[in-house]
């Protein structure tokens, strides 16, 4: 058999026409799978990369690596100032430990003091009398 330029082939329209659905249904099909495989080798590299900053992130923030968060930083300030009151009571007690200490000698001079004057008010008394 020669098949030359123009040779003729005669076919019935009817298998013409399902030679060509078959070949759009395979065009179509081969394309949607080449669209499905080239999202789900998106989807990967987004989760590869995904893991790759979590891993990151996990080992990172809890060195401190990664910054701090704004509570983190509100919190500090909290402290600080908490810290700085704390300081401030701890100096008025210590000022009050001194108070108490110089309270007591008060007490005591005191106490002296309203002796010596009994004592001398005895005297007094004692001396105005005879």
């Amino acid at each position: 058999m020669k098949v030359l330029d123009n040779t003729r082939v005669s076919m019935p329209m009817r298998n013409l026409l399902s030679i060509l659905a078959a070949v759009g249904i395979g065009v179509y099909s081969y394309f949607g799978i080449v669209e499905r495989l080239n999202n789900i080798e998106t989807q990967g590299k987004l989760m590869s990369s995904d893991v790759e900053k979590n891993t990151e992130f996990r080992i990172g923030w809890p060195r401190g690596e990664m910054g701090t968060l704004p509570a983190d930083a509100q919190q500090d300030m909290l402290i600080e100032f908490m810290s700085a009151q704390v300081e401030a009571m701890q100096e008025e007690m210590e000022g009050m430990m001194s108070n108490t200490v110089n309270i007591k000698r008060a007490q005591q001079d005191i106490e002296k003091l309203i002796l010596d004057t009994e004592k001398l008010e005895d005297k007094v008394r004692a001396n105005g009398s005879h």
